[in-house]
């Protein structure tokens, strides 16, 4: 570059306190002229002091405070309006973030020379690569199904060999152009969308297209890409750009279910060149998750679904009140539910990852301070591997391998216990019938849950059979 052009960064956090020091910390690092960037903090509102650790340890940095979480919407409009608000010329170009990422020392030079040398595009994003795996890559800018909204990555899950057993402090400042270290891989492509994780856009374009579709959260940057690119403007990622984003596969969705399943039909409803059958055929997909959600046992997550269908229908955008009966606790609080005396038998598949935050060590501990508790652990077939020790009140039972004699033996354990473990990655359906109560479990939390009932099932049957041949019409 023959100059460097002048940059202003935008942030929204709220509550990932620890998240947005590591983001600010990774970019006091960049190979960019300092005098070259300003950095703007949108916080909606944080309650874990954000704000003061912000203004403790990084002088450099302007804060704007939202009075109330209004979403990434709301974070990223207040940073645009204020970034349209400053005199012509101010800045050649805005470079969005999420939060909780953290950038590669080349990563905003990079974005800036493809801008640079390319006048024809618009936006260009980096390749988002799996803060959990950095070795591989969760998205390289993706492409949008026009018939049904879903969002097709690019090298979704792809690994680069060489990085792996690598840690994140290592290649932050190592050779990161993936067209080097990929087959087939160029130093950037065209796409129909980038995320607002790390997005660079020229400034000037960003002000004719204006402020975000008031989505709340998920799906606002999509539809500014596809306008933008609607507008004549290229789209596109960069190989040579990376940062490191927490993997969506271990962010188990709750709330944020209506905001996807609602905001999508806006994006068909929008842009798809059959907007009528596009818009259906993802509504009918919405109604199908909402009846799957009810007979696993998440009700809560099935009326979700319902209302995104109903309040697209009734042209409800922003924010919606969500409050959600069953909340989510920390992995540490388990004890708790498993001193409860009413619970005597508790019933584990496979598929619960027992090292994960200590669940193992926190079960071992139960049984032994409550020698009448009793756990069965079922174990998959032909892969009989146990996970807890052989203590006194622990058996173990593993499944047939052919699926009626499975689902036979299921039927068979109905009634037989007060909990059933189920992994929120991995759910068995049958299972969550089998018990009272059902407790959900990740790698960082637990939700416990009511057993659906067939009653249930059958009202939200009704439901969707009503929603699926309504017109999707407003």
């Amino acid at each position: 570059m023959k100059s460097s052009p002048k940059i202003l960064i935008i942030i929204v956090t709220w509550n990932k306190k620890e998240y947005v020091i590591d983001l600010l910390n990774s970019l006091s690092g960049i190979n960019f002229p300092r005098e070259q960037f300003d950095i703007l903090v949108i916080d909606n509102a944080s309650t874990d002091g954000t704000i003061e650790a912000l203004e403790a340890q990084f002088s450099d940095i302007q804060i704007i405070k939202n009075p109330e979480n209004i979403g990434g919407t709301g974070g990223f409009n207040t940073g645009l309006a204020w970034a349209f608000e400053q005199p012509e010329g101010q800045y050649d170009y805005l470079w969005l973030l999420d939060n909780d990422v953290v950038v590669h020392q080349n990563a905003l030079s990079e974005l800036v020379h493809t801008l640079e040398e390319n006048a024809d595009i618009a936006i260009v994003g980096s390749t988002m690569m799996q803060l959990d795996f950095p070795w591989r890559i969760n998205e390289m800018g993706a492409f949008v199904n026009q018939q049904n909204g879903a969002l097709l990555f690019h090298r979704h899950f792809e690994e680069v060999p060489s990085w792996k057993g690598k840690s994140i402090q290592e290649l932050l400042t190592g050779n990161a152009d993936l067209s080097q270290l990929l087959m087939h891989c160029q130093d950037k492509m065209d796409v129909d969308y980038v995320a607002a994780a790390s997005l660079l856009i020229r400034a000037p374009v960003a002000k004719k297209a204006g402020l975000w579709m008031d989505f709340f959260i998920h799906f606002d940057d999509v539809e500014w890409c596809l306008r933008i690119g609607k507008a004549g403007h290229r789209i596109a990622v960069s190989g040579k750009s990376l940062i490191w984003h927490l993997s969506a596969m271990a962010k188990i969705p709750s709330w944020i279910l209506y905001y996807d399943n609602r905001n999508i039909l806006y994006l068909l409803e929008k842009y798809s060149n059959t907007p009528e059958a596009a818009i259906k055929m993802s509504s009918q997909w919405t109604l199908k998750k909402a009846l799957y959600y009810q007979v696993i046992g998440k009700q809560d997550l099935s009326e979700l679904h319902i209302q995104a269908i109903t309040d697209y229908r009734q042209n409800i955008q922003g924010k919606k009140d969500i409050q959600l009966p069953y909340k989510f606790e920390k992995i540490s609080n388990l004890e708790s539910v498993l001193s409860d005396p009413t619970i005597k038998k508790v019933l584990i598949p496979w598929t619960i990852n027992m090292q994960a935050s200590n669940i193992q060590g926190i079960i071992v501990q139960s049984l032994k301070q409550r020698p009448e508790l009793e756990v069965t652990y079922i174990a998959a077939p032909h892969n009989v591997q146990r996970n807890l020790p052989n203590l006194a009140n622990v058996s173990l039972r593993e499944l047939p391998a052919r699926f009626v004699l499975r689902y036979i033996q299921y039927y068979r354990m109905r009634n037989q216990f007060d909990l059933v473990f189920q992994s929120d990655y991995q759910v068995i359906r049958p299972l969550s019938w089998i018990a009272p109560k059902n407790l959900f479990v990740n790698d960082e939390n637990y939700c416990l849950r009511p057993a659906p009932t067939l009653s249930g099932v059958i009202d939200r049957l009704s439901e969707v059979v009503k929603l699926w041949f309504q017109s999707d019409h407003k």
